[in-house]
């Protein structure tokens, strides 16, 4: 996959950079801020972005909101978002758009190296990759009065993982369970949620994810 990376932390950058050119990837470059970031990507036209949420020059937002513009003016470039910290009002911006190419991970995760290059690979495919975290704690946010107490604990459990990403067969064999078993509970929470069905389990993430950050 032809990557560009932008991380501020020349640490974490070089390191980056070897993981995946040892894994086969193509980094055609090596970033450090946000404008930088759109550069590169006018100028190589990569199949994937990594990006930190927080680059110079305020070490805000100003990684997602390149990312944001970059999935507006390159469609087809997946994102990827590393982020410090659980940071809700970024990680609900960046699933409100169209999920389809875009992950956001917690750098930790990058320590666990097999979960960051499934999340890329899944991301670069045009699929999702949420951090397991991150949707807990969007899973977190609802109140009692919210639809979401209507599911049972194993209804709970297969939408935290449709939530991160995984297709139903990844959802069956992380559960132990049949697929079969797995698309009956989909199909149980999609409707006491009251979501409508969408083709794609990217699609799928969508509805959900805008519904827990509702």
């Amino acid at each position: 996959m032809r990557v560009i990376l932008a991380e501020d932390s020349a640490l974490l950058r070089e390191g980056l950079v070897r993981l995946l050119a040892e894994e086969g990837h193509e980094v055609l470059a090596a970033v450090g801020d946000a404008d930088a970031l759109l550069e590169a990507v006018a100028l190589h036209g990569p199949e994937a972005v990594v990006a930190d949420v927080r680059m110079p020059p305020t070490h805000t937002d100003e990684g997602l909101r390149a990312s944001l513009e970059i999935r507006r003016r390159w469609p087809d470039v997946k994102v990827l978002i590393l982020s410090q910290y659980v940071e809700k009002k970024y990680a609900t911006e960046l699933m409100s758009a169209n999920v389809e190419g875009v992950g956001y991970l917690l750098k930790d995760r990058v320590a666990q190296v097999g979960d960051f290059l499934d999340a890329l690979e899944r991301v670069g495919a045009g699929g999702a990759a949420f951090d397991p975290e991150v949707v807990r704690q969007l899973l977190a946010r609802t109140s009692h009065t919210d639809p979401l107490a209507r599911l049972t604990p194993r209804e709970r459990e297969v939408l935290e993982l449709m939530a991160q990403g995984l297709t139903n067969a990844s959802i069956a064999q992380a559960l132990h369970v049949s697929q079969s078993a797995v698309e009956k509970h989909v199909n149980a929470l999609f409707d006491k949620l009251e979501l409508s069905h969408t083709a794609g389990y990217s699609r799928r993430v969508l509805a959900v994810l805008r519904y827990l950050g509702s």
